[in-house]
């Protein structure tokens, strides 16, 4: 069943993939949004902590989730854990970690600076669903419990302005 599964999310990241070239033609902006992997927790009043080893492995992984996917450009915020899980798919894909400012959440720079690519945003449990709310401008999804590392949501805007997104538990 879990080889099935694994069979399936290939496929289904596979399609938009091969698609993308196509879509890029007509302005097609594709974001696919995570969370931060595992972070340390030891020591509470640590504000930016580094990945602890299951992190590290997490984020490891995520580049191997995205390893069909052609990104154009991979966003972080300006947090150790955030840039230590978007460091890795950078390297693979060839590409810098652009930093964004996570309380300017879909601003005009960032639209058009993305318009027509394929982006992978890595965020916290509170902004990356804000953000992905505020990409598709309505409140469809809640903070990710603090214990998930999971989530993938893919966003997609056609050329005509049409929204759709979907979410994955990658685990």
């Amino acid at each position: 069943m879990k080889h099935l599964f694994i069979i399936c999310f290939v496929l289904l990241l596979t399609l938009p993939s091969g698609a993308q070239d196509s879509q890029n033609n007509s302005e097609t902006t594709t974001y696919y949004f995570i969370r931060h992997a595992d972070k340390d927790r030891t020591d509470k009043t640590n504000k930016d902590p580094n990945l602890i080893q299951a992190g590290i492995l997490r984020a490891a992984k995520w580049s191997l989730v995205f390893e069909n996917i052609d990104f154009d450009a991979v966003y972080s915020t300006n947090y150790n854990r955030t840039k230590q899980t978007a460091q890795p798919t950078a390297e693979k894909k060839g590409l810098e970690v652009t930093i964004y400012d996570p309380r300017e959440l879909f601003s005009e720079v960032f639209a058009n600076n993305t318009k027509g690519k394929t982006v992978l945003v890595v965020g916290h449990s509170n902004t990356t669903p804000a953000f992905v709310n505020t990409v598709l401008g309505t409140k469809k999804y809640k903070d990710i419990d603090d214990s998930n590392y999971a989530n993938l949501y893919i966003v997609t805007i056609s050329a005509s302005g049409e929204k759709s997104s979907t979410v994955l538990v990658i685990d």
